[in-house]
C-alpha cells in the first residue's frame, strides 16, 4: 500500500516538475494524473495495491474538499464581485461537457461498431 501511495506522489511531483519546468498552463497535479494514467496504459493492468488506494482516496473524497471549501470562505468578498463571470463560465463550461460526453457516448457507447470492426 505505501508503494502504491509513493507511485501516485511520484507521478505528482513529476508532473510538478514539468509543470514548473516547462511553464504550461496545467496543474502539476493533472499532469501527473496523465503520468499515471500513461503508465497503467503501459501496463495494461491496475495493480491491486494502487487499486486499493484509489478505493481509499475516493471513499474519503469529500475530505479533501475541505480546504477548497475554506478557500472559499477566506475569498468570498472577492468572488462576490466576479459572481457574474464565474456563473457564466460554470454555466458554459458544464455545457460543454454535456455536449463532449454526449458526442463521446455517441460514437463510443454499446451498439457502435469501429472502423476496424467487420
Amino acid at each position: 500500500m505505501l508503494q502504491a501511495l509513493t507511485a501516485i506522489f511520484v507521478c505528482q511531483l513529476a508532473g510538478e516538475a514539468i509543470s514548473v519546468a516547462t511553464g504550461l498552463p496545467l496543474p502539476g497535479p493533472v499532469i501527473g494524473m496523465a503520468i499515471l494514467f500513461a503508465a497503467l496504459l503501459i501496463r495494461r493492468n491496475v495493480p491491486q495495491s494502487l487499486g486499493a488506494v484509489g478505493d481509499g482516496l475516493l471513499a474519503n473524497l469529500s475530505l479533501l474538499f475541505v480546504p477548497a471549501g475554506a478557500g472559499i470562505m477566506v475569498h468570498l468578498a472577492r468572488l462576490e464581485g466576479e459572481a457574474l463571470a464565474i456563473s457564466a463560465t460554470l454555466i458554459v463550461s458544464t455545457l460543454l461537457t454535456i455536449a463532449v460526453t454526449a458526442v463521446v457516448m455517441n460514437r463510443l457507447g454499446p451498439g457502435r461498431r469501429g472502423p476496424n470492426d467487420a
